[in-house]
């Protein structure tokens, strides 16, 4: 049974907890922690299911489950968490992603410049470290689609790992704050940026550019974890030697034709084609795949590209030693609806019709949910998480969405109306979802738009936009915007949702202790019962939540919740005056949420809450 409810006032928390006596952490004494004991027995082999004392990743481990073992906080006493510490960044653009946690530092990624800020968590208001300042160039800023943002930081044999707004990943000591090194991977002149979170899968960093509303060919790289040297570059439509798509090697449950990534594609369209790599990636070193998710095809006006696209808007997984494809899988052939697939993809075992399978869960801009064969790519589930009227269903036998002929797009179609989910998607790919192995249950953010869609079209001139559409948003059913769920992924339903005011844009959390975190746009942090739904606290953070929070232990053996505020990303485009520091921005509101600007403005702050 699903249970639906609605977000309603708690008491606020008030800052400053007393201090409390230090405690011994496992490995100050040279001690095998129970986490650790937990992986040797598990083997090197497994998926890592979630973060211990630390994040290290992007998604907390290298399955992207966003789940922490840690469980000091529960239920029963997150009503007491307090604000114990809070940090400006000095930048007002959009912050996504996450902070990171090694050791006893605490490591902060900037949108544009792309400031490193390394905090010492040993001591009373953690005192920088180092502050690490890249030479970022400014005109990436006017190349980037949908606000400056970056998506945060990896950590791997003592570096931090992170991309540069202007195309380039850059290497810095986590000791020390020395540049290592740093590696051009984007071509900014050709309208590519670089805003998602690297990857690190043995001695490869994997990297790839935005920009598919500039017109580029989206690929994939992997540089030498030591050097930074570009190992190899796959690309993600072409022909198939330059996609890494080898007939002994690419075995994909839905098989095309020889070079699809040609092949569907009208004439030449595929060169300009589009899906970039913007989101999240995850890797299992038992199979030895990485996996990421590809964005929209190019240009908006599809009928300048007919064919089934491939392989925009889907999922790769791919050999991090020689970037070799080993399937692949479309959720949208032919997108007319700018619905890119890089959401996350979380890597767990779920039992579904009976059986044990190692799993791909995605929830997709589309409006479905996806457990996939991660082996193999085999659509095991498919159902949609929010209201959906683009199509009915997903045929499991072909991998295919069964589309409704009303809501294609294209200039011939005119203005076509009601199209559920819009652009934005039934969730935000840059808002990842979170996985509990106690509850078995995901963690969703989620929006409640729909939109029209009238195409042009659109002409290709380098390193400008390339689009052909005009798409305006409106409410979906009922007086909320947003939510955030509980999914059983297995089943393909839902279990219980809180409604929200505002769309929900931040990443999730989800603690052993069954808390789940989560922001809103109009500037709350909360905490909700991880089996329920139930609300157990908020704090007011100003600005926005768009980032993800993450959940670390701390010098003193306290658990701390961190979490960035700051506005930005598509919301900064929609949301009307929300900065202040330019006069000339004074735009109207959009219609559908046009009191947003009345709860928030800009600005970027570093939030760590604890009991």
């Amino acid at each position: 049974m699903t249970e639906i409810r609605d977000s309603y006032p708690i008491s606020e928390s008030h800052p400053m907890p007393g201090k409390t006596a230090t405690a011994i952490r496992f490995r100050e004494i040279g001690l095998l922690s129970p986490i650790f004991l937990v992986g040797l027995l598990l083997g090197a082999g497994e998926v890592q299911a979630g973060a211990g004392e630390e994040w290290t990743q992007p998604g907390g481990d290298m399955a992207g489950t966003r789940y922490s073992e840690l469980a000091e906080i529960t239920p029963e006493n997150a009503g007491k968490l307090r604000m114990v510490w809070n940090f400006s960044t000095g930048v007002l653009g959009g912050h996504e992603g996450q902070p990171l946690v090694v050791d006893d530092t605490l490591y902060v990624v900037t949108p544009w410049p792309n400031v490193l800020y390394a905090f010492d968590l040993t001591q009373e208001d953690y005192p920088l470290r180092f502050k690490y300042r890249p030479d970022a160039n400014p005109a990436a800023i006017g190349i980037a689609c949908c606000d400056a943002v970056n998506r945060g930081a990896v950590h791997a044999d003592g570096k931090i790992v992170y991309n540069l707004l202007d195309g380039r990943t850059v290497a810095v000591d986590a000791k020390t704050g020395q540049e290592l090194w740093k590696t051009t991977v984007a071509d900014l002149a050709s309208g590519e940026t670089l805003t998602m979170a690297p990857l690190v899968a043995g001695n490869r960093v994997l990297v790839g550019p935005s920009g598919g509303e500039f017109g580029i060919r989206g690929s994939l790289k992997a540089l030498d974890l030591e050097t930074g040297a570009i190992v190899w570059q796959m690309r993600n439509l072409g022909p198939d030697t330059g996609m890494g798509v080898k007939q002994e090697t690419f075995k994909p449950s839905y098989p095309p034709a020889p070079n699809a990534g040609t092949d569907t594609w009208a004439e030449e369209s595929w060169e300009r084609g589009g899906a970039p790599v913007w989101g999240w990636l995850s890797y299992d070193p038992a199979l030895d795949l990485v996996y990421y998710g590809t964005g929209n095809p190019g240009p908006y006006n599809a009928e300048q590209r007919l064919g089934d696209n491939k392989w925009s808007a889907s999922v790769m997984a791919r050999k991090p030693g020689d970037g070799s494809l080993v399937w692949a899988y479309q959720f949208t052939p032919f997108d007319n609806w700018d619905y890119d697939a890089t959401a996350e993809n979380i890597l767990v075992d779920l039992e579904i019709d009976g059986r044990v399978r190692k799993a791909l869960v995605h929830f997709d801009k589309n409006g479905f949910a996806y457990a996939l064969d991660r082996a193999t790519g085999e659509v095991l589930v498919a159902e949609p998480y929010v209201p959906v009227n683009w199509a009915t269903g997903v045929d499991k036998t072909t991998g295919r969405p069964l589309v409704v002929p009303e809501k294609l797009t294209g200039k011939s179609h005119g203005l076509v109306k009601n199209i559920c989910p819009t652009l934005e998607g039934g969730k935000g790919p840059s808002a990842p979802a979170a996985w509990s192995p106690r509850t078995k249950l995901f963690y969703v953010p989620t929006l409640n738009l729909c939109m029209d869609w009238q195409s042009a079209d659109a002409i290709y001139v380098k390193g400008t936009p390339y689009v052909g559409a005009t798409i305006p948003y409106h409410p979906g059913a009922g007086p909320h915007l947003g939510g955030f769920m509980a999914w059983d992924a297995a089943a393909g339903r839902k279990k219980w949702e809180v409604n929200e005011r505002f769309p929900v844009w931040s990443g999730s959390l989800v603690t052993a202790g069954d808390v789940a975190f989560y922001g809103t746009l109009d500037g709350w942090f909360k905490a909700i019962d991880a089996n329920t739904g139930k609300p157990l606290w908020k704090f007011k953070v100003g600005s926005g939540v768009i980032g993800a929070p993450i959940s670390y232990r701390g010098p003193d053996g306290r658990q701390y919740i961190a979490v960035y505020s700051g506005i930005g990303g598509d919301w900064s485009l929609v949301a009307g005056d929300v900065n202040s520091a330019d006069p000339a921005d004074v735009r109207p509101p959009t219609d559908f949420a046009p009191d947003l600007a009345r709860y928030t403005s800009q600005g970027g702050m570093v939030w760590v809450f604890a009991l």
